[in-house]
């Protein structure tokens, strides 16, 4: 079985399709089409992913809910099977706007939201503009707030030319991603699946963009979409939560749950000591079974 992915380039999941066996549709958006798994029947539950991951980062998720749920799990643009136009506003406003064009379109009724790194800035912003349509929170190592906390190992992606170089020539996000943000080493078809859709200058358009999107001072476009969804967050404070944390995640590290948790003090907070910021990959046994007794 084929999926086109952008660039005209057929990709062949094959070698993924026992760990990745979902059923997947897309939606033309303005400037690309959006891929997102459509999976199971019941109350909905939408899945966000960061960067540099893809809707494969919530595989185990998707299989241990969609016989009692519908789950939908998106590529963001440039991500995943979705298209990766060159020309495009890869910002975090654009990524909002794009998931309120998907649940409209889906007309899912109210839900559950899972977040996880960049898909946090991204739920969150879509949920403090529909606070009615949000049932449960489950947070995943990532902020929907500011922090002047950036470490080198993404500090210099956003250096010019030495950044292009590394992250869309050479790919060191997506690889460094596989080692780095796992505590237990990764199968190597579980690290084909993430490099999958990212396997040329072209492909890793995104990731890049997303790098470049973090927001370090006033004077970057995006701290004021950033500190707005900080302050709309107390919307939300009456939803359930549920905070799943790596506790060796070098990039989100306890400073950001802590974050968390001084926003929401009655969320129900578990702390994973040996897992790193791909926490589904590190605690996957303990994870799923905690989400669908929370949903439940």
């Amino acid at each position: 079985m084929q999926q086109t992915l952008a660039g005209d380039l057929d990709v062949d999941l094959a070698p993924i399709r026992k760990m990745y066996p979902f059923r997947t549709q897309r939606l033309a958006m303005p400037g690309g089409a959006l891929s997102y798994v459509d999976e199971g029947v019941g109350p909905p539950v939408v899945l966000l992913h960061g960067n540099p991951t893809w809707s494969f980062y919530y595989r185990r998720l998707i299989s241990g809910l969609r016989d009692a749920y519908r789950v939908i799990a998106p590529d963001h643009m440039g991500c995943g099977l979705s298209d990766k136009p060159q020309e495009y506003s890869y910002t975090l406003s654009t990524h909002i706007a794009n998931l309120d064009r998907l649940l409209s379109h889906l007309d899912l009724g109210p839900l559950d939201l899972v977040v996880h790194d960049w898909g946090g800035p991204i739920g969150m912003g879509w949920a403090v503009a529909h606070p009615e349509r949000v049932r449960r929170l489950v947070v995943l190592n990532t902020a929907a707030f500011l922090s002047p906390r950036l470490p080198w190992r993404i500090a210099v992606c956003r250096y010019p030319l030495f950044g292009d170089l590394a992250v869309r020539g050479l790919n060191a996000f997506v690889l460094g991603g596989t080692v780095m943000a796992v505590e237990r080493p990764m199968h190597p078809e579980v690290r084909y699946g993430y490099l999958l859709p990212y396997r040329s200058w072209h492909d890793r358009v995104a990731i890049q963009r997303f790098v470049r999107d973090i927001p370090m001072s006033p004077r970057h476009p995006t701290w004021a979409v950033v500190d707005a969804i900080d302050r709309d967050l107390a919307a939300l404070r009456k939803h359930p939560m549920l905070i799943l944390w790596g506790g060796k995640d070098w990039c989100f590290t306890d400073h950001f749950l802590a974050g968390w948790l001084e926003r929401f003090p009655a969320a129900d907070a578990v702390r994973f000591d040996n897992a790193g910021h791909y926490v589904l990959e590190d605690a996957h046994e303990e994870i799923v079974p905690r989400v669908r007794r929370f949903l439940a």
